[in-house]
């Protein structure tokens, strides 16, 4: 299983992906595709994200159950720690 969350991408890439995902909320991709169709869909995602960004959780064989992987500019980090996935929030400047 995988799910995708985009930002500020295009409308056409967004429009793509719902031949292989549904899209429950404007942004958020939900699916059940193989592992090849799930990273030529994370390649598309990432070349045609155009300064937007995009973040997949997917399913795995970890201590969590899922690996998490992130493209492009977000307020939010994915760090491994000890084969973790923790998420650090970046501090807006004022």
């Amino acid at each position: 299983m995988i799910v995708l969350m985009l930002e500020k991408v295009p409308a056409s890439l967004r429009g793509e992906l719902c031949r292989w995902l549904i899209e429950p909320k404007a942004g958020v991709f939900v699916g059940q595709v193989s592992a090849l169709v799930r990273q030529k869909l994370w390649e598309k995602v990432c070349k045609e994200s155009n300064g937007g960004s995009c973040l997949m959780i997917r399913s795995s064989n970890t201590e969590q159950g899922f690996a998490v992987e992130v493209w492009g500019d977000r307020n939010r980090n994915v760090y491994d720690w000890e084969g973790l996935s923790l998420v650090t929030v970046r501090k807006s400047s004022d």
